[in-house]
Order: structure tokens, then C-alpha cells, then sequence
């Protein structure tokens, strides 16, 4: 099964549990739900509208710690901690694989110096065992670890949720590109039109060369044949004075 179908089944059971929940009773569910270690996407229990009503009550800093997991890196979550709840080591665990995806998100060539930073780990061994147990067997990255120039070089990279505003860029981007493949197609098309008209125009030479080739091996063969043919000066000759032959 592969790592989107076991995020929908994960997020239909958290979704459907936390519309039967409210106020306290969903603290419990948000701790579960980041602490689950398949599940790494958070809008749609964030949409649900009993979680929506935490916002503003007692409970908020569990809305907000959704928040943080839907789209933030364990360094925001440092900087914010002391408003936010504490996080178990399954929590701390998937917000450090959710900080490398983000990373992930932008350059697919993570130096080891900067993931040592973001993820708070001693030495390039436990980076290493990290991404490598933690992240490329869970599925969520697949890559290459490059020890020689001290790097992650990211082949796949599961995709977060998308941030507020992010979706209007993201818009964008797709029509740019949307954009830039037409224009290319209508370059390529170009450029096919020119391929066929200079082909065109290749059999064409080529058969005027054929034909002109025909021409001058038929001007030829008269020439040989007339060459050739016995002349009427020459048989009177060769009948006038027969011992000459």
C-alpha cells in the first residue's frame, strides 16, 4: 500500500473521530493524530469544525499545535514552544521528519550542516541513521546520502500541507508553466512545419538530380551509339578495295 493511500485511511479515521469530539476531549485526538507514525498530512482535521472551535478557548494551543504540524519545522516550534503544548518523542519525531519534507520542499540538495541545525542532531552519524530510518524507510524521502561532499541529494519528497496563501502561488506557478509548455509546443510545431518543408524540398532536388542524371545517360548513349555506327564513306571503301580488309 503505497504512502498516499495509507494517508487517506489515516486522515478519514482522525477526521471522523474528532467530529464526534469537543473542547477538551479533543486534546487526547491531537496528541494521537501527531503522534501517528503514517500520518503526515493535518488540514482536514484542522477544517473540522468542532476543531475550529477551539480557537479563542482554553484549548487553542492545541488548534494552534495542529497548526504547527500542518505546516511548520521543529526550529518554529522551538521559538514558540513556550505557548504550545509539550511534545512526546513521537511528536518530536514527526515534526523533525515534517522539517526535513519542508526543507526538501525547496532545494533538492540539503547540505549536512544545515540539517544537523534544523534537526537538532549531534554528528553526521545520527543525521545519517536518521534519514535513513526514519525517513527514506518510512517512504516519506528517497535520496542519496553523499559523504564525500557532506549532502542529501533529494530524488522524492512527500508534499506537506499546503500553507495559507500558498495555494494563489501555487496557482500561479502551474500557469506559468502552463504558459511556457504552450509556447513551446507552438515551437516544436514550428519547427516540425520547417522539417517537413525542407524535406519536401530535398525530394524535390533529388529528383531533379535523378532527372537530369537519366538526361545526360541518355545523351551519352547516343553519342556512343552514333560513334559507333559504320559510316557510308567507309563501306565503299571496304568494297572497292576488298584486300584492304
Amino acid at each position: 500500500m503505497d504512502i498516499e493511500q495509507k494517508q487517506a485511511e489515516h486522515i478519514d479515521y482522525f477526521v471522523k473521530q474528532a467530529s464526534n469530539l469537543k473542547g477538551s476531549s479533543l486534546r487526547n485526538l491531537v496528541v494521537e493524530a501527531t503522534s501517528h507514525p503514517s500520518l503526515f498530512a493535518f488540514s482536514e482535521i484542522i477544517s473540522v469544525p468542532n476543531v475550529l472551535e477551539l480557537e479563542g478557548t482554553e484549548n487553542a494551543a492545541f488548534l494552534d499545535l495542529l497548526r504547527m504540524f500542518a505546516h511548520g519545522t521543529w526550529s518554529e516550534y522551538k521559538s514558540v514552544a513556550s505557548r504550545l503544548p509539550p511534545l512526546v518523542p513521537d511528536q518530536v519525531l514527526k515534526l523533525k521528519q515534517l522539517t526535513v519534507l519542508t526543507l526538501a520542499e525547496t532545494n533538492k540538495v540539503l547540505p549536512y550542516d544545515v540539517l544537523i541545525q534544523e534537526l537538532d542532531v549531534k554528528n553526521v552519524r545520527e543525521l545519517e541513521d536518521f534519514l535513513i530510518n526514519d525517513c527514506m524507510y518510512v517512504g516519506i524521502v528517497r535520496g542519496k546520502l553523499d559523504q564525500l561532499r557532506r549532502c542529501f541529494e533529494v530524488q522524492f519528497a512527500a508534499g506537506r500541507d499546503l500553507r495559507p496563501g500558498q495555494l494563489g502561488s501555487m496557482i500561479q506557478t502551474i500557469s506559468d508553466w502552463l504558459s511556457t509548455s504552450d509556447n513551446l509546443l507552438v515551437s516544436i510545431q514550428e519547427k516540425i512545419r520547417w522539417a517537413d518543408n525542407m524535406s519536401e524540398m530535398d525530394k524535390k532536388h533529388r529528383k531533379g538530380v535523378e532527372e537530369r542524371v537519366e538526361e545526360v545517360k541518355k545523351t551519352l548513349s547516343f553519342k556512343l551509339q552514333t560513334v559507333s555506327r559504320p559510316t557510308p564513306s567507309s563501306e565503299g571503301m571496304k568494297r572497292s578495295f576488298p584486300n584492304m580488309v
